[in-house]
């Protein structure tokens, strides 16, 4: 490739920022569960009520604030955005691997899939 971005390379990449956002997910989200047991240890649940998530693990901003703050909940939900968001950076940056490689049909065709990606991501709670 007259790029200096070979095929093989590319895939090393992407290989590796699969790897590396997995990992990082699987720690911030042990993290959290050891912190939430740690913190909520002496709660007893009360298996005959029903309660969903509150509001505060709702929302992006939210569960940043709350993983900040060292809350356990705050911090499973921080890794679980971060296993989320893994393949949306692997497809982001297929873009731009393509976009080197001056191949347009397949910029073409990995930004109708990022498309698709973030719309169903963030319309899934509507």
């Amino acid at each position: 490739m007259a790029s200096g971005l070979s095929d093989q390379r590319v895939d090393e990449i992407i290989g590796n920022l699969l790897r590396a956002g997995v990992i990082l997910a699987a720690a911030v989200v042990l993290l959290g569960g050891v912190l939430y047991l740690t913190q909520s240890a002496s709660t007893l649940p009360d298996y005959r009520v029903f309660r969903g998530e509150p509001a505060d693990l709702r929302g992006v901003f939210s569960i940043v604030q709350d993983a900040r703050r060292l809350d356990g909940r705050g911090l499973i939900q921080l890794g679980l955005l971060v296993l989320l968001a893994t393949p949306i950076a692997r497809v982001a940056f297929s873009i731009l691997a393509f976009a080197v490689q001056r191949d347009r049909t397949y910029v073409l065709v990995t930004l109708i899939v990022l498309a698709v990606l973030l719309y169903s991501v963030t319309s899934a709670g509507r």
